[in-house]
């Protein structure tokens, strides 16, 4: 809710500054909050490490896999050698010497079985070869076309706690970015907050100085009457028109500053600088400042500093990177499952079919030896974590510090305030004091301008305690930690 109206503000203020060209405080920081690049990056960046954080969380969980291969050959893979093949298709040829003596021998010793085996030689032989031939082929294979697919289930069991450490390094990578995005917002804030009021600073003294010098005009005009009727010296008409040059050049100096000031502010805000914008608090003559004394609270400025949220988190970071350094020696344990086809395939012989086959099973890596390697690491690790610990206790005692010193500038600033505001009633009143003795010719022209330069130094440094005491209330505020929420 507060974003949506954060946008609806900078809509109607950049309406409103192409038209009247207006702009308020609030207005210049939702405009600034939406332009400005490195928030735009840091958002990025948020939305990346939300992604990955999200990546981690399905380490959990089984992984399933579909690969297919196709793979053509030249040459055909053969179980048998040409000599083999040839054995075997020759057998009842190579056998037949052997069985001729043998039927011989039998012939001789039984002489009646002679036509019996000369009738069963012929047939034995060929018999033979065809056994053979059929041996041959049966172990005869055809892969030039192989055909391979797989679909694999795996489930982490045990990695030595690498999986949860991950899931923490995201986890904490996403808050320490988006405590990064936080603060840069708030430097964001602080910028325009402090180009939006030295714009309102520059203003009241431009408006100053050309009140000034309409004085010294005028003042000029009535010395010089009064010198031509012999009424005054010439050195005091020379001192107030060195007087009047002297207000001119600061005026124009002013404006210079007043331009250069709008523009950097028109940057700001993603504006182009050549707009001729308009803040909404620059043509109040006296600024609504609070001079009352507040209390800054350290608890919750280490509470809300987003600097220091991020230190935290890096500690954590630095925690969990051991974890996960420790757990790449550990011992680590899947358990994985598949369905594999093939063609060829050799379940049920050879075949150029296709042929599937069901597989479960675990592996188990264990890390025995490594020469201090996991040692060493580990160490470095938790040296690295050790320094981050340091450097968060370090910011702790510096916030400290800053907030301590913030609301010293506030409570000094806001007693220059009540002092620059009793000076200023005390010069407007000489300075009034002064204009009527110096019309009733009481008073020399040397003190009407120094009752003149009085009023000026006073109520600028009236308007120059109001800026300050702005600026140290958003010191404040950014050194506390609540500027994003202001």
């Amino acid at each position: 809710m507060k974003k949506f109206c954060l946008i609806s503000i900078a809509l109607l203020s950049v309406g409103v500054a192409h038209g009247q060209q207006l702009l308020s405080l609030d207005s210049c920081r939702a405009l600034a909050m939406r332009n400005n690049k490195q928030l735009l990056i840091a958002q990025d960046r948020l939305s990346a490490a939300q992604y990955e954080q999200q990546a981690a969380h399905t380490a959990y969980l089984p992984k399933v896999g579909l690969s297919g291969a196709y793979v053509w050959n030249q040459r055909s893979t053969h179980l048998l050698s040409k000599d083999t093949q040839n054995r075997l298709t020759h057998l009842g040829t190579n056998a037949s010497t052997d069985l001729s003596q043998t039927a011989e021998a039998l012939a001789q010793q039984s002489p009646q079985l002679a036509p019996l085996l000369a009738s069963l030689s012929t047939p034995m032989v060929s018999t033979l070869n065809l056994a053979g031939q059929n041996i041959v082929n049966a172990l005869q294979t055809s892969t030039y076309n192989v055909y391979a697919g797989a679909l694999t289930l795996t489930q982490p069991i045990y990695l030595g706690g690498r999986i949860k450490a991950y899931d923490q390094i995201t986890r904490f990578t996403t808050q320490l970015l988006g405590a990064q995005r936080q603060h840069l917002l708030s430097e964001v804030i602080y910028s325009t907050d402090q180009a939006y009021w030295q714009i309102v600073s520059l203003s009241g003294k431009k408006r100053l100085a050309e009140s000034y010098v309409q004085m010294l005009q005028k003042l000029n005009d009535d010395i010089s009457k009064m010198y031509s009727e012999g009424l005054t010296t010439k050195a005091s008409t020379l001192t107030v028109n060195v007087k009047l040059n002297e207000a001119e050049m600061t005026l124009t100096k002013v404006n210079d500053g007043l331009s250069l000031a709008r523009m950097l502010l028109c940057q700001l805000c993603g504006l182009p600088i050549s707009d001729a914008i308009r803040l909404s608090d620059e043509a109040s003559d006296e600024l609504p400042v609070d001079i009352t004394l507040s209390a800054a609270d350290t608890a919750q400025a280490f509470a809300l500093r987003q600097d220091l949220q991020m230190l935290s988190t890096s500690v954590k970071l630095a925690e969990q990177n051991v974890k996960l350094v420790r757990g790449s020696f550990r011992p680590s344990l899947m358990a994985m499952g598949g369905y594999s086809v093939m063609n060829p395939n050799v379940y049920n012989g050879f075949e150029n079919k296709f042929k599937g086959n069901i597989n479960v099973g675990i592996a188990l890596q264990m890390p025995i030896w490594r020469w201090g390697e996991s040692r060493y690491r580990i160490r470095a690790a938790q040296a690295l974590a050790e320094s981050q610990r340091h450097s968060y206790i370090e910011a702790k005692e510096r916030i400290d510090l800053q907030v301590h010193q913030a609301q010293f500038k506030l409570n000094e600033a806001q007693n220059k305030l009540r002092m620059a505001r009793k000076n200023m009633e005390k010069a407007d009143e000489n300075l009034h004091y002064a204009d009527v003795g110096f019309h009733e010719g009481v008073i020399p022209a040397s003190d009407m301008l120094e009752a003149q330069t009085a009023w000026l130094q006073a109520r600028s440094e009236r308007l120059d305690a109001e800026i300050e005491v702005k600026l140290a209330y958003l010191y404040l505020s950014k050194s506390t930690g609540r500027l994003r929420f202001e």
